[in-house]
């Protein structure tokens, strides 16, 4: 992965952990999705959230009401969660959407845990 799209990936993971050390675990998936988007926003990081993706299947965009959560920097594909546990689920939608956006790196970040580093998953395709 080139410097700058790693740099935007630390920057993610950096601004949430500020948001998990201030609100904690427990709260809905759209407060956190916000308040990371706000906290990279004081940082001059640049951040889309709900990105419509369609699917394109036969040379036919279908927009279906796929939707990133975030996209960060234009590089990094972030997908919000306030779930009991991560699943492979998880993943593969996430893998998904990085194919749909044409992207590389994608961010699974679980606000619903004790220390937010368990819930960080890094995913390339």
């Amino acid at each position: 992965m080139d410097e700058p799209v790693e740099r935007i990936a630390r920057q993610v993971v950096d601004a949430a952990l500020t948001v998990h050390r201030a609100l904690g675990p427990g709260l809905l998936e759209t407060v956190y999705e916000q308040c990371l988007a706000y906290e990279l926003g004081r940082r001059d990081v640049q951040v889309r959230r709900q990105i419509s993706m369609p699917v394109v299947y036969g040379g036919l965009a279908l927009e279906v009401g796929y939707r990133l959560d975030m996209l960060v920097g234009e590089a990094v594909v972030v997908e919000v969660k306030s779930v009991e546990a991560l699943s492979r689920l998880h993943e593969a939608q996430l893998l998904t959407y990085l194919k749909l956006a044409d992207k590389r790196l994608g961010l699974l970040i679980n606000f619903n845990v004790v220390l937010l580093k368990y819930g960080v998953r890094r995913l390339v395709r």
